[in-house]
């Protein structure tokens, strides 16, 4: 099983101005919650660990995390409001956030709520995003990393929201100190721009490999993704789809690469140890095939096992 932590919240994407107002529709998001929705999809076992709210909002959260089998024995509830996130897309098909967060249910899980020790069928922790900058729930997936990592995969992707976590330096200085917790880290070019101005991919990644992770991947968009393990820098296309936009393209590599690992017996840190330049490079088409089909629907709506499969052989 693979335990995802961090936030869950309501993407409203707004649409085109009508008479009486905007047109909007409201559905599922957050990246650790699209990171464990397609982690279901595709068949894997998954859990998510967060707090939702009582609210309608949090019943819907709860009831697509049943939908695609993620077990809900980790999750907490609690009356705070939910999330709500405004989704604008640009003319080039990139999401606009404006968040509206005080208070609310995803970031009110406090380091006493964690789960006792976990059992042996969760082999792995992911966990990122706007959850590692915003408090209690920070403070709790710290704790909760630095007690589990020494017995199960970690995997992290910073995933930055600026408007949310404020301080990037603070933020960047609390993702450091997980790097001598993780294994995987994963990231896009954005997240490195951020957190890293001036520095390229490979040169920021070889330095998360000193603080301690095996493997570091960076999305590219179009460029797609390249990885750099302790002796390879491997570099793979994106695969070619009519984009309708990105939300979730990145979550949903990151659930795609989890389950390639999980289903091939590569979860393990020992196994991520001895990782072959052609496993990195079958986890990475995998994952942006995933990835791709996202980008051809509306919002985050990963694909199944069967559906990358398919994707996947009739590009070959």
């Amino acid at each position: 099983m693979i335990l995802v932590c961090g936030e869950a919240l309501i993407d409203l994407f707004v649409g085109e101005p009508s008479p009486i107002g905007l047109s909007a529709e409201a559905v599922a998001g957050g990246s650790p919650f699209n990171v464990a929705i397609g982690i279901g999809r595709l068949g894997r076992p998954a859990a998510f660990l967060s707090t939702l709210s009582e609210d309608t909002f949090g019943i819907f959260l709860a009831g697509k995390l049943a939908e695609a089998g993620v077990s809900a024995s980790y999750l907490r509830r609690c009356p705070n409001p939910t999330t709500l996130s405004v989704v604008a897309t640009s003319a080039s098909g990139e999401p606009q956030y404006s968040f509206y967060a005080p208070d609310s249910a995803d970031r009110a899980l406090r380091p006493e709520d964690l789960p006792g020790q976990l059992p042996p069928e969760v082999k792995a922790i992911a966990a990122g995003s706007y959850a590692l900058g915003v408090e209690p729930i920070a403070s709790a997936i710290e704790t909760l990393l630095r007690r589990e990592a020494g017995s199960r995969v970690v995997s992290l992707d910073p995933n930055v929201r600026p408007r949310v976590v404020g301080d990037l330096n603070a933020y960047r200085e609390r993702f450091e100190r997980l790097l001598a917790h993780a294994h995987i880290i994963k990231a896009s070019d954005e997240d490195v721009h951020l957190l890293y101005p001036g520095l390229d991919p490979v040169t920021v990644s070889r330095a998360w490999l000193e603080r301690g992770p095996e493997l570091a991947i960076v999305t590219r968009g179009s460029e797609g993704p390249l990885a750099v393990t302790g002796a390879s820098v491997i570099e793979r296309p994106a695969p070619r789809v009519d984009v309708v936009d990105t939300v979730g393209a990145g979550d949903t590599f990151h659930a795609g690469l989890l389950s390639w690992l999980d289903a091939n017996a590569l979860l393990s840190p020992e196994s991520l140890a001895g990782l072959s330049d052609a496993q990195v490079t079958a986890a990475l088409d995998f994952a942006a095939a995933a990835a791709a089909i996202v980008c051809s629907r509306r919002g985050a709506n990963p694909p199944t096992w069967e559906e990358v499969d398919r994707f996947m052989t009739e590009r070959a």
